[in-house]
């Protein structure tokens, strides 16, 4: 059985399964990816048990249906090779061949019916989210996570779901990155919907949103969730434990005893300058806050030491804080440089606050000097 397939296609569809492929795995069917052909469309699956994604290629030229395993990493370094944009994959029993140009390659492949299930969408109910909003707000909180916390729900984005809305949340206990917009839903029944999202899940969300225009779906059930974003349909487990009650730790807005005017571009180069000087055991940086300007000093005892300067509107009395400024780039970093950023400051003890306009909030513990 042969299919006939336009090669930046199925390169696309590979690189996009290939994001939840295991590198390491004891089971090694996991690190194939199972192939499916039916009516002229071809669906490419992937998993490592707890994360899967399904990618459909359409208007494939195809002679029947069939179903493979194809050893990914091998796969995509074939076409990775290639120059031709037709490739021809032949599949048996027992191998695929693929053929391209002058090009010829035999894959061996494993029985697909041993092959782990990966879920489509089916859902009557479900949450509607333009795919820019999403991919905005994704990747502006799963930064912020503790894949590696004993503390199991910190590994994850809280989505809190309701009729209208859609709020994500992403904490490590050190910062908080949480941030809002307006949603659709269709058959859902009154209520809120709050789960747990793993980040490489919705690492893997946001990659698959390929047109700003794409509408995501989002399908929560008891133990997973199933999502589905143009070509793709990504499905995971649910982290277990229980999510910080993230709303108690932000600050009061009038709380704040000074409000900063920032715009990210400046600020961000200036952090970026400050984090140069820094090593694992004196990684914090002082922002000081006075006199029109802010001053980033930095120091290291086997490194050596900074001092940037950036003005800034503010004349009120000198404030020094410690940061750590990998907390500060990394939130800089998924805003575009001309946006404007208040922040809000109590004291050199207290949380500070980062606010941007379009409901994003950003909350970043000060380090403490005895450490």
């Amino acid at each position: 059985m042969k299919l006939h397939c336009h090669r930046p296609a199925l390169t696309t569809a590979f690189q996009v399964v290939g994001g939840v492929v295991p590198t390491r795995t004891p089971k090694d069917i996991l690190r194939s990816v199972k192939l499916q052909s039916v009516d002229g469309t071809v669906t490419l699956t992937g998993t490592d048990t707890e994360v899967g994604i399904r990618y459909e290629i359409p208007g494939v030229e195809a002679e029947g249906n069939v179903t493979a395993l194809v050893p990914a990493a091998r796969m995509m370094s074939i076409l990775r090779e290639l120059t031709d944009d037709a490739v021809v994959l032949e599949i048996t029993e027992d191998a695929v061949w693929v053929r391209s140009g002058g090009s010829e390659f035999k894959l061996s492949a494993a029985d697909p019916e041993e092959f782990p299930e990966v879920a489509a969408f089916q859902d009557a109910q479900y949450h509607r989210v333009p795919g820019r909003v999403l991919r905005e707000m994704i990747r502006r909180t799963v930064f912020a996570t503790d894949e590696e916390s004993t503390r199991y729900a910190l590994g994850g984005v809280l989505v809190e779901l309701k009729a209208d809305s859609i709020a994500l949340a992403a904490t490590d206990s050190r910062r908080l990155a949480v941030t809002t917009a307006a949603c659709q839903s269709d058959g859902v029944e009154a209520g809120n919907v709050n789960p747990v999202v793993p980040s490489k899940a919705m690492q893997l969300i946001e990659r698959s949103i390929a047109e700003d225009d794409d509408e995501v779906w989002l399908a929560v059930h008891q133990n997973d969730v199933v999502v589905r974003c143009g070509a793709s349909t990504i499905s995971s487990q649910l982290v277990q434990g229980r999510f910080p009650r993230y709303a108690d730790v932000i600050p009061r807005a009038a709380d704040a005893k000074s409000v900063i005017d920032l715009v990210v571009g400046p600020f961000y180069s200036a952090v970026r300058q400050a984090q140069i000087v820094t090593d694992e055991e004196s990684r914090g940086v002082d922002f000081v806050f006075g006199d029109g300007k802010l001053t980033l000093i930095s120091q290291a005892a086997d490194v050596g030491q900074s001092r940037i300067e950036v003005p800034i509107p503010y004349d009120g009395e000198e404030l020094k804080i410690l940061f750590d400024p990998r907390f500060v780039a990394e939130f800089l970093r998924v805003l575009e440089p001309e946006q404007q950023v208040r922040l809000h400051l109590i004291d050199a003890e207290s949380a500070a606050v980062f606010r941007v306009a379009d409901a994003y909030t950003y909350v970043v513990m000060p380090l403490s000097r005895d450490r």
